[in-house]
């Protein structure tokens, strides 16, 4: 029973959030008459010590005490005796559980904000410095278009204001006050909750005692948002991944995130991107384990929600460390602008720019200049040839109305450059929003 029942292994880590939220409580006992302040002051001294030994590493913890809150309550007696068990006045476990670990995941939200504003900065920094390399944009892993690489990296920069947002949303959600409801029905006690939530640094208490102690909503919100995170790291670290093998050639990994192999000298495994991508199937799981543990509990508490903890430390440690190496990675990458000219040179990926061109040049409908360009490319294909190598004889023969000027339009880098609409990849476009984003990150001293 010891062995299933005890949690104190892991959610010790709540330590600091437990006794935070005592001392609001006694404080508000104190306030409200409940109990004395001189059994107020002696407690929240005792507090402060064990907050002293946790933080020296004195404290023993122990699993016949089952969980944190067990653990500081046993200690507080040791060191005042009996007016320690005062402290339990007016809340229960279930709150005060619920409480600790609203405290808990916004502290962490806290940081991982950070985080993800970090690699926001990383993102547009890079995207200024590379703003005019042309590289090939992708659709189905094949050749689509030209475009640039800063343009390539403020795309990540936007998913990751998503996910900013998402962490956002979900820590002003969560900032609602369990603390005084008890067991699940509330307290006959006048205790003063506006008291406690404020104290804390929540908006509120929460409405329904019920709800209090068996939501674990705000814990999933954040598993969620930590998902769809971990995926937009887990898209660039695949990326990374292959843009610094030999097949594309278009960035070097220092030593600092790659390593050797044990066998092959010549190896330079981008390891750091594998295992972020790796870990984005752990943070997927953790919403997903969480999501089973609550589907069928009846109101309000239940011990199976003593399963809420693992899965959400380990998905936002996994988090937490994945931002910083991917940050790490942004800022060591090496680009090889020649290489990613040469790419985006490579599978006529400037047939959507000659098909444009029929269109605004000889006024033929889209579909038929798609048809016509089709026509090019095969011929292209046929010759082995780029299309800016075919001749305009032989551009003519498909269709006599081609000129010369056609040739101004073939270039990669031209075609990037052409791509001015709002949103698009041309140069001018991708160093003005870099521009914004660095103020942007800069003034809500978000960079670093």
């Amino acid at each position: 029973m010891e062995e299933i029942n005890a949690s104190i292994d892991f959610d010790k880590r709540l330590w600091r959030h437990d006794i935070e939220a005592s001392k609001a409580h006694v404080a508000m006992l104190a306030a409200t008459g409940i109990v004395s302040s001189a059994d107020a002051d002696e407690i929240t001294k005792g507090l402060d010590q064990i907050l002293a030994e946790i933080e020296a590493g004195d404290f023993k913890f122990t699993r016949a005490l089952e969980d944190i809150h067990l653990n500081v309550e046993h200690r507080l007696k040791e060191l005042i005796g009996p007016v320690a068990g005062k402290l339990h006045t007016a809340r229960s476990r279930n709150d005060q559980v619920a409480t600790d670990f609203k405290l808990y995941v916004r502290d962490e939200i806290a940081v991982i904000e950070a985080g993800l504003a970090a690699l926001q900065f990383a993102l547009a920094k890079l995207a200024l410095e590379e703003a005019a390399t042309v590289m090939p944009g992708f659709t189905h892993l094949q050749t689509a278009q030209p475009i640039t690489f800063g343009h390539h990296c403020l795309a990540y920069v936007e998913m990751l204001a998503r996910d900013r947002s998402r962490f956002h949303d979900a820590a002003k959600r969560l900032n609602e006050s369990p603390l005084g409801a008890a067991a699940l029905a509330g307290t006959s006690f006048p205790i003063d909750r506006n008291m406690t939530a404020k104290a804390l640094g929540f908006d509120r208490p929460t409405a329904n005692s019920l709800d209090s102690v068996s939501d674990r909503d705000f814990a999933l919100e954040t598993l969620a948002a930590a998902a769809i995170a971990a995926m937009h790291l887990s898209r660039l670290a695949e990326e990374i991944v292959l843009w610094t093998s030999p097949q594309f050639g278009f960035a070097r990994l220092s030593d600092a995130f790659s390593t050797g192999s044990s066998i092959m000298p010549q190896k330079r495994n981008p390891d750091a991107a594998e295992l972020v991508r790796a870990k984005s199937g752990r943070i997927a799981g953790a919403f997903q384990a969480l999501l089973m543990v609550m589907k069928g509990l009846p109101l309000a508490y239940a011990k199976d929600m003593q399963e809420d903890k693992e899965p959400v430390f380990d998905a936002l440690d996994a988090l937490k460390l994945g931002l910083a190496a991917m940050a790490g990675m942004v800022g060591d990458l090496d680009i090889d602008a020649k290489a990613m000219k040469k790419a985006a040179g490579r599978g006529y990926a400037t047939a959507t720019d000659l098909a444009d061109w029929l269109v605004q040049t000889l006024d033929m409908p889209f579909r038929e200049a798609h048809h016509v360009t089709g026509r090019i490319v095969a011929m292209a294909e046929e010759k082995n040839a780029d299309l800016k190598k075919l001749t305009l004889a032989e551009l003519q023969a498909v269709e006599p109305r081609i000129t010369q000027d056609v040739f101004s339009i073939l270039d990669p880098a031209r075609s990037a450059k052409s791509r001015k609409s709002q949103g698009g990849t041309a140069p001018a476009n991708v160093r003005r929003e870099a521009r914004r984003w660095i103020k942007r990150l800069e003034k809500d001293g978000l960079s670093r």
